[in-house]
């Protein structure tokens, strides 16, 4: 499933194409996504002013409004020249004054090609969202996230609401980097801080790596991610810790697995 850096990299990916483009229309060939998609939004004659993204939410700010798509399990975004035949699971195409379009294919059809009027903030998908864990999450609001839940601290970080976009790839990375075994539940304002760090740590060298290539990710170039081949622990049940060379456990969590090392996390 695709996480915050492999989002990152593809609206990094997009950008360059997409901002100061003009719409043309929009070519919808399946409606039936997460969410019916509109067959009447007023894409023609838009102007794309931005490309920016919140939690894993990709936002085209046009004119009147707000494009929102999201890639749900298995989607990705290409940019491709205007008339490329579509394949099964290209879902739906955004068609530019430019010569190019970019197309949604989808093949769980899990993501999402909503239309927004107004302040993008108000949307229901986004305004309940937690900080962006490269922005404005720091030691304190995780630390009072730990004080007020008593759950396992990989789950809580795993939480839209404590911080957005830390997917399970990546906070079991961020754990391991922290030193700290996914099933803690407590953890004072030291520990929160190296978790903290540990998780931009991670996003910023998944995001440089171009995300991880699981299942089918590409990039909006076509490109896999790389990150992957970094793994502390993930993926890697019984296998030498990279470290220290103790062979990786893995465990279930919230039907999740997670990944440690019994000597390098406690």
């Amino acid at each position: 499933m695709p996480e915050l850096p492999e989002v990152e990299t593809t609206r990094r990916g997009l950008e360059p194409h997409l901002v100061g483009a003009r719409i043309n229309g929009a070519e919808i060939r399946n409606d039936r996504l997460r969410w019916p998609v509109r067959k009447d939004m007023p894409l023609a004659g838009q102007t794309i002013l931005s490309l920016g993204r919140r939690a894993k939410y990709l936002l085209l700010k046009c004119n009147t409004g707000t494009l929102i798509l999201h890639l749900g399990m298995s989607g990705n975004l290409r940019i491709l020249p205007e008339g490329t035949p579509p394949g099964k699971h290209d879902h739906f195409d955004l068609l530019l004054d430019n010569g190019k379009l970019m197309r949604l294919c989808d093949p769980r059809r899990f993501g999402a090609v909503l239309w927004h009027e107004g302040a993008i903030e108000d949307h229901p998908l986004i305004s309940r969202l937690g900080p962006e864990p490269l922005e404005s999450f720091d030691a304190g609001h995780l630390h009072r996230a730990v004080k007020s839940r008593s759950i396992a601290i990989k789950q809580l970080i795993m939480d839209g609401h404590v911080v957005v976009g830390v997917g399970n790839i990546y906070a079991s990375e961020a754990l391991f980097l922290a030193g700290i075994r996914p099933e803690r539940r407590k953890l004072g304002l030291a520990g929160c801080a190296k978790l903290a760090e540990s998780i931009k740590t991670t996003l910023k060298a998944a995001i440089d790596a171009g995300g991880s290539t699981l299942r089918d990710f590409v990039n909006a170039s076509g490109n896999p991610g790389y990150f992957q081949q970094q793994h502390w622990v993930y993926g890697r049940s019984g296998e030498p810790c990279r470290r220290c060379g103790t062979p990786i456990r893995q465990i279930r969590q919230g039907q999740r697995s997670s990944f440690y090392c019994p000597n390098c996390q406690k």
